[in-house]
């Protein structure tokens, strides 16, 4: 048995904006909060530094650094400064600050993690942010809808054609297959009390992860915690017209051996009735309940960090929460929570 820790150790899973979401309500419930990061991105300043340098794309990894940054006006200096975008139309142009530290860092040091440690020190941030593979990655999805025959499929490369595809997204892999895990990563996971994967975008931030054999095979056998939490609305592309049942059904593709013991779905976007039912049927695949709240930024697709930060801390703090999640429900009512306002 662990220790029961006042404040908990969270890992979260994920990318970009969504990544950025999670580790701002994690924040706020403990100091302890590691990052795995998604390394697959090929596009603008990432995907430049990446063909030139042969570094893993930095630009998710300096998001998570700066949702992790501390609160102190002289950091704020430095947080504000790796997020700046140079202008105008020179070779500097559309490059991130932080992007470019990272990737001079990567090549003193010689190592992304070792890199990633040190400007978060700078940073002042007390738990880290790790890349899910030390290796940079290539995404490559099996696409319908592209050919006159809508049955038949086309092969698509690349983080950016997989996100902006007009097709259906059916299946991705990574490139090279089977790739390594950050070791560090993969004890993170280990000796975590809570996991945190999504939001995010579904095919290229969130399932990349079940896709490196070493973190699913972690992610399956860790005690923790294990919280998936829904995007708010369909994304335009990977996700277009997907119900948010039907998220959980290519997930569980993906990666049919994993449980997770929550499902966070934003209460306004699933109205009571019929759709909530095969979302608590969907959710059994999984084993886990799901958790109804209002986690929305009013007004927008994206999730609100103190709303979101307050359902995971009552996840954490219900003593039943273990238990609960650890077995699936006999029905859809028993599987759904209370929703939390």
């Amino acid at each position: 048995m662990r220790p029961v820790r006042q404040a908990p150790a969270i890992v979260a899973l994920g990318g970009g904006h969504g990544l950025f979401a999670t580790l701002s309500a994690a924040r706020r419930l403990s100091r302890d909060v590691t990052a795995v990061v998604t390394v697959a991105d090929d596009g603008g300043s990432s995907g430049r530094l990446r063909a030139e340098l042969g570094v893993i794309p930095p630009g998710d990894l300096r998001m998570a650094l700066a949702a992790l940054a501390a609160d102190d006006p002289e950091v704020q200096d430095w947080t504000d400064t790796i997020q700046h975008r140079f202008g105008g139309i020179g070779a500097l142009a559309g490059h991130s600050v932080g992007n470019l530290i990272l990737a001079g860092l990567t090549e003193v040091l010689g190592d992304p993690v070792a890199a990633l440690d040190e400007l978060a020190r700078l940073l002042r941030i007390d738990g880290r942010v790790l890349p899910m593979s030390p290796i940079a990655l290539d995404i490559e999805a099996d696409v319908q809808g592209l050919e006159a025959d809508p049955r038949v499929s086309r092969c698509i490369r690349g983080q950016v054609a997989v996100a902006t595809t007009p097709g259906k997204v059916r299946r991705v892999r990574l490139l090279p297959a089977n790739p390594p895990a950050c070791p560090d990563a993969v004890r993170a996971i280990d000796v975590a009390d809570m996991v945190v994967l999504g939001p995010g975008s579904w095919f290229s931030s969130v399932i990349p992860h079940v896709l490196v054999p070493e973190l699913l095979d972690t992610l399956i056998a860790t005690p923790a915690r294990k919280v998936l939490v829904l995007n708010l609305a369909p994304e335009p592309g990977e996700t277009a017209g997907f119900s948010t049942e039907r998220h959980l059904h290519v997930l569980s593709q993906h990666a049919p051996e994993l449980t997770v013991d929550f499902v966070v779905v934003d209460s306004g976007s699933v109205p009571p009735g019929r759709e909530r039912e095969h979302l608590a049927r969907a959710a059994g695949q999984f084993r886990a309940r799901v958790v109804y709240a209002d986690v929305s930024e009013h007004g927008t697709h994206t999730h609100h960090a103190g709303k979101l930060a307050s359902v995971l801390e009552q996840l954490w703090s219900d003593p039943d929460a273990g238990s609960r999640g650890s077995e699936a429900a006999e029905t859809p009512e028993e599987r759904e929570s209370a929703s939390w306002q």
